[in-house]
């Protein structure tokens, strides 16, 4: 079993009701919740948007991969209505899920690249993330969440 990191974020429809929905269909179909951060309202970031975020953090215990769980994470995203990902050009969604941390892991494929290269820029990830883990070890930078922050 392994212990990943999620980010979630959403941005329209029901924001309160897409996190909800999104952390009960990681807990169905991916592994025990350990932790959810608190919902955190954020502007939008990379791109231009009357629609505020809502973001959080969420530990988790899976036996998945961690191309598995992208794959799991996709699904999910799918199904409550993402009709896109971003590749660069960042948009409204009504779900984001991005995998952060899996274990103490560094890995690079076409796929995905581990831990998240961007997470330590953002402070919409950040602030959940130390909410839950602020003593988790960035596996590249070798310091503690809470220093990141």
């Amino acid at each position: 079993m392994a212990i990943a990191y999620l980010a979630l974020g959403t941005n329209i429809g029901n924001k309160r009701r897409n996190m909800i929905t999104a952390a009960a269909l990681l807990a169905e179909r991916v592994g025990d919740v350990l932790a959810l951060s608190g919902f955190y309202e954020t502007e939008p970031w990379g791109f231009q948007s009357e629609n505020t975020f809502l973001n959080a953090a969420l530990q988790l215990e899976t036996a998945l991969s961690p191309l598995e769980l992208l794959k799991a994470t996709q699904e999910i995203e799918i199904e409550m209505g993402r009709t896109q990902k971003s590749n660069g050009a960042y948009h409204d969604r009504i779900i984001d899920i991005d995998i952060l941390l899996y274990d103490d892991l560094v890995l690079q494929t076409p796929e995905l690249t581990l831990p998240h290269p961007l997470m330590h820029e953002r402070l919409f990830v950040m602030e959940p993330l130390a909410e839950i883990a602020p003593n988790v070890i960035h596996p590249v930078f070798k310091k503690p969440v809470i220093s990141l922050l």
